[in-house]
């Protein structure tokens, strides 16, 4: 048996691992391992032992790695946040403004998704956080329950996109691009997304009004107090995207500035019996560790995999039956994002990333002309550079789609135990609108690279 059946065979079974819910890191981990004791074995030339030697440095490399110091940094600052109900003076502050038209308050809940997402920067804590804010107030004005859980759950995918993303910073590492410049083209597709989201709301609830109550605007005190509120929240939210994204600090100082500012807030709240106790601190310092020990452990799976994975010829393999078939790269792209949308009811999107961009990132390159090629000459008229950016930016709204995708959207199904009398089949339908628009922004994203490419271009000059 060849390296590239193995690789396969190897490919198989870790989906099969995934599908029985097993641990991702742990999957990918076993497989890895599995992998190369097969190598050996099939293939005299590559020996096992020198491999597992290796092992000590891989680890220290993926713990190390300076990028990544950028995510528990991230982590923390939504967990924070979290804590704080900044997440609640969020939606509440956006309610004061359009809480006044039909459809306001469901409006409202995009925008706080939008804005808690890119200190998050992950669509399942958005979406989990923003449901517990905003479902019971869309449940007391009687929103129609699956438009209610739908809005949600269509919201929650914003938190993978606007930067800054966890997300983002991963597929960065992996293709060695530039962290700043993926933040930087994500704001526009991100802010885009917010504009359809809203709009199809609008369009909804004027063409079925049963959707949505008539508005309810607030009194005056109680406006005044929520647009008092949100002014801190959007000042420190404000400072940590805009800063990215005219490139006035780099990511990891960004981080560092965002976990000051929430945690400075959060102190001076408790003059007021709210925001942030000693109690909470630890808990987020806890769930921090957790969390990003948890990502660690599947970033060094991924490595061990991938090291089995290039060991068994596959992404080269992969890569020159793709230049050599007749398709059109578009049409490759195409059936690659395709891909993605099945993967994504499935599996979480940093699993995705660690699993399958290593697969996909090289057949593009090779499409493309090769590590070097320019503009003039490229399959898809970008270098390489810019190759990175745009399939990322692709990718990640295809990812955050597979979220909402039936019948398996992870995204549904947190909103949907949130409100457990509303049945899954009802957030289905209230989700579908918004999986439509989806569509559209990725064809747009797909046939006008620019729309990804245009921030980048110009803060580089």
């Amino acid at each position: 048996m060849g390296g590239e059946a193995i690789g396969l065979l190897g490919l198989l079974a870790l989906f099969l691992l995934l599908a029985l819910r097993f641990p991702v890191g742990l999957a990918m981990l076993l497989v890895g391992i599995g992998g190369n004791y097969a190598l050996s074995l099939a293939l005299p030339y590559l020996r096992f032992e020198p491999y597992l030697h290796q092992f000590k440095s891989l680890l220290w490399n993926s713990v190390a790695n300076y990028d990544l110091s950028v995510v528990p940094l991230f982590i923390l600052m939504g967990y924070l946040a979290a804590n704080a109900n900044l997440s609640r003076d969020l939606f509440k502050g956006v309610n004061a403004f359009s809480g006044r038209f039909r459809g306001g308050v469901a409006m409202s809940a995009i925008g706080a998704c939008a804005g808690f997402g890119a200190v998050c920067g992950s669509s399942l804590a958005t979406a989990s956080t923003m449901g517990k804010v905003a479902l019971p107030e869309l449940r007391r004005l009687q929103y129609d329950p699956g438009f209610a859980t739908g809005v949600l759950a269509a919201g929650g995918t914003l938190g993978i996109l606007i930067p800054p993303s966890v997300a983002l910073v991963i597929y960065a590492i992996i293709v060695e691009a530039s962290i700043l410049e993926m933040f930087q083209a994500a704001i526009l597709p991100g802010l885009i997304a917010v504009l359809f989201f809203i709009l199809t709301i609008f369009i909804l609830v004027r063409i079925r009004p049963s959707l949505a109550p008539q508005a309810m605007p607030m009194n005056k005190e109680e406006r005044r107090h929520a647009i008092r509120r949100l002014v801190p929240v959007v000042v420190i939210f404000g400072a940590i995207i805009l800063g990215l994204g005219f490139g006035l600090f780099t990511p990891t100082p960004a981080a560092a500035i965002g976990v000051f500012l929430i945690l400075a807030y959060g102190l001076y709240l408790r003059r007021y019996g709210e925001g942030l106790t000693l109690a909470s601190i630890r808990d987020s310092l806890l769930s921090t560790a957790v969390t990003s020990g948890m990502i660690y452990f599947i970033l060094f799976g991924a490595e061990v995999l991938k090291g089995f994975f290039t060991r068994a010829g596959l992404p080269e393999a992969l890569a020159g039956w793709a230049s050599a078939s007749a398709l059109d790269p578009v049409m490759i792209v195409l059936v690659i994002l395709v891909a993605l949308i099945v993967l994504g009811c499935f599996m979480d999107s940093l699993s995705m990333i660690l699993v399958v961009v290593p697969f996909l990132w090289p057949v593009l390159v090779e499409i493309n002309g090769g590590d070097y090629a320019t503009a003039d000459s490229a399959a898809f008229g970008m270098g390489t550079d810019e190759l990175k950016i745009w399939f990322g930016i692709l990718a990640l709204v295809v990812i955050e789609l597979g979220l909402i995708t039936p019948p398996v959207g992870l995204n549904v199904f947190i909103i949907n135990a949130l409100a457990e009398d509303v049945r899954m089949t009802e957030t289905f339908k209230g989700v579908m609108p918004f999986f439509g628009v989806e569509l559209i922004r990725i064809g747009l994203i797909l046939f006008i690279p620019g729309i990804a490419l245009l921030l980048p271009r110009l803060l580089a000059g």
